[in-house]
């Protein structure tokens, strides 16, 4: 015996398979780039291409599932206003170093080789804005301090 579905049910009936299925399936984020540098207070300026993660689908996925990013590349989350921010290595392969930064570009608080898969809260210990992820190391590699200086159009403190 076979079994006829009318064409609306059908529709209805492949629409539920497909919201069924994205859910499991990771959603395809775009990230727009920019350029910022980093200004150390021993006098050096190092400049980065970024990844800009500034709406809640573009923050909740970061790096996620990446595998590789090129040394002077990095990723730019921005909260909107200044709060405390809680961040985690949740299927993130790569090891990174996290950079809390205020609101006017001043990194407050890093935390150097966030280890890949950990589901650890890493604190901003205090109010931020913005957060940026280098490759694990980079920060102690380049010199770069609490108190330094991240500037860029997106945190509206460049040149």
């Amino acid at each position: 015996m076979r079994i006829s579905f009318p064409a609306f049910l059908k529709s209805a009936l492949a629409a539920l398979f497909l919201i069924l299925a994205g859910g499991a399936v990771a959603q395809d984020v775009t990230f727009p780039r920019d350029e910022l540098s980093i200004k150390t207070a021993a006098g050096q300026t190092y400049k980065f291409t970024i990844e800009l993660a500034f709406t809640d689908a573009q923050r909740e996925r970061g790096l996620m599932y990446r595998k590789v990013m090129a040394p002077d590349a990095g990723m730019l989350f921005d909260f909107g206003t200044p709060r405390p921010v809680s961040m985690w290595m949740e299927n993130t392969i790569l090891p990174l170093d996290m950079l809390f930064i205020r609101g006017d570009g001043t990194i407050s608080h890093i935390r150097e080789n966030a280890v890949p898969y950990a589901r650890d809260i890493i604190d901003s210990h205090g109010p931020v804005k913005f957060v940026l992820e280098l490759n694990a190391g980079r920060s102690k590699a380049l010199g770069i301090k609490v108190g330094d200086k991240v500037i860029s159009k997106r945190i509206g403190n460049q040149w």
